[in-house]
């Protein structure tokens, strides 16, 4: 049996079909509450995506330094380069054998625990969503990352296959 629910015209008592929001006679007001949804839900995800810019992405100064770079042409021309170089593949993968498809670039010693290399071409590498997650992850527990750790003082690791060893090892990979 299929969902109904009751037409949103005012005072109309007629049951629709799921998705459909108006009964047949007042179908014409259907687009125009469908354009209103969207607008509405345009407006508030701005709410929400400044929330998490202004109290997590920028938390301080160093962070809303370190994202800026994101956004110039500098990081853009890095980015594509090593999406060329990589052949748009995950490096993470491709070191245990596996072929995966990948469009994000990432630093493989990250800017948060050493700033001189983030626009060094050679400490970027193509990675995929699961990888980057993982990453991250370990990231934040060798070095000391992310919001609430303190950085460690360790020996950055800048081999690709190394790292996924590491990964491997605490089984985060």
């Amino acid at each position: 049996m299929p969902r109904t629910r009751r037409c949103r015209y005012p005072n109309c008592h007629a049951m629709v079909d799921f998705p459909d929001h108006y009964c047949q006679q007042h179908y014409e007001h259907e687009a125009e509450y469908l354009a209103s949804r969207q607008r509405w839900a345009r407006g508030n995800d701005k709410q929400y995506t400044h929330k998490y810019n202004t109290v997590t992405r920028y938390r301080n100064e160093g962070k809303r330094q370190q994202y800026s770079f994101y956004r110039t042409r500098q990081w853009s021309h890095l980015r594509q380069q090593s999406l060329e170089r990589d052949h748009y593949l995950c490096a993470y993968c491709k070191v245990q054998g596996v072929i995966t498809p990948a469009k994000t670039v990432d630093h493989i010693v990250p800017i948060e625990f050493d700033e001189t290399l983030k626009a060094n071409v050679a400490n970027l590498a193509v990675i995929c969503g699961s990888c980057h997650h993982a990453k991250t992850e370990w990231e934040q527990a060798y070095y000391g990352t992310g919001q609430g750790n303190k950085l460690q003082s360790v020996k950055p690791i800048n081999d690709v296959p190394a790292i996924v060893v590491l990964m491997d090892k605490e089984g985060r990979h």
